[in-house]
């Protein structure tokens, strides 16, 4: 049996008004009418496209896919109107959450495969973990980028995937930083601006400055990779952070990087939620995550 379409347009109306009272008057049906539209397109897919969470209407896994197309097939049928006819290739969403403070260079080559693909439309979002994380498991994201791995234990829904690293560096200007000073010394003698206390990095860091035995003077605590490279910049105080966040400023000699390193990586991860119809455009992403050059 071919699919309804007005069933269609009727549940995609719902979906964007996310309130089914406020759809039928706006459409001038009765709820009740509205209401079996949507049930009869339910029945003609197989799957509930809706769930209720109090008195708010939230989209099912399958109705989160379900619009996706109605968006497609509506947009082009805008576009053929509009263009008497002409032909208009159909673009798939890939809604991707990445961490506020991840470096740029590293999402832009993890998405380098799909960005100059012409049938996908990237929907990049920014925000702290547990917005991310709830984006993930309401269904308005894809795939979520972080450089920390989520809780990990049987009741959650994530699937984790480790696709990249980066080594981090001391770095500082030619007044400050003496690059044949060991790295105990630079502790001891100089300023730091640094991650904040809850990432990865700066675990590490203290990690380290209690192995060595110093209590590090802290300029600064940035959540920002740019935020930390102007403040370098202007000589604040020494950094740490990935060499590709001040490539321009080492080659250029304004800043200068520690030759003994503290062997501290950064490390990179996608986070997607075990789904039952998974976004194709996403399984397409990992598998070449592992050929990514994502500091290029």
């Amino acid at each position: 049996m071919p699919l309804n379409y007005h069933h269609l347009r009727y549940f995609w109306a719902v979906a964007h008004d996310g309130n089914l009272t406020r759809t039928a008057q706006r459409l001038n049906l009765s709820q009740s009418a509205l209401s079996v539209q949507i049930k009869q397109l339910e029945e003609r897919l197989g799957h509930p496209l809706f769930e209720r969470r109090g008195r708010q209407l939230h989209l099912t896994e399958a109705g989160r896919i379900a619009l996706d197309h109605a968006d497609a097939i509506f947009s082009t049928g805008q576009e053929l109107v509009a263009t008497l006819g002409g032909r208009v290739q159909t673009r798939k969403a890939l809604r991707v959450g990445a961490l506020a403070t991840l470096s740029r260079n590293f999402q832009i080559g993890f998405l380098r495969p799909i960005l100059s693909r012409l049938d996908v439309e990237v929907i990049l979002r920014s925000g702290s973990p547990m917005e991310l994380l709830e984006g993930l498991e309401a269904l308005n994201l894809d795939i979520v980028l972080m450089n920390r791995p989520p809780p990990d234990d049987s009741l959650t829904p994530y699937e984790t995937h480790r696709i990249g690293e980066q080594e981090v560096s001391i770095v500082g200007s030619p007044d400050r930083l003496d690059p044949d000073k060991p790295l105990r010394d630079l502790l001891a003698d100089q300023p730091f601006i640094l991650p904040t206390t809850d990432t990865s990095l700066r675990t590490a860091f203290d990690a380290m400055a209690s192995r060595l035995s110093v209590r590090p003077q802290i300029a600064a605590e940035v959540d920002d990779m740019a935020m930390m490279r102007l403040l370098v910049r202007e000589d604040i105080g020494l950094a740490l952070v990935p060499p590709i966040v001040v490539t321009d400023e080492l080659s250029s000699g304004r800043l200068r990087e520690a030759k003994e390193h503290p062997r501290i990586r950064e490390t990179f991860y996608a986070i997607t939620l075990r789904r039952r119809f998974p976004n194709p455009i996403v399984q397409d992403l990992l598998k070449h995550s592992g050929d990514a050059q994502f500091l290029s």
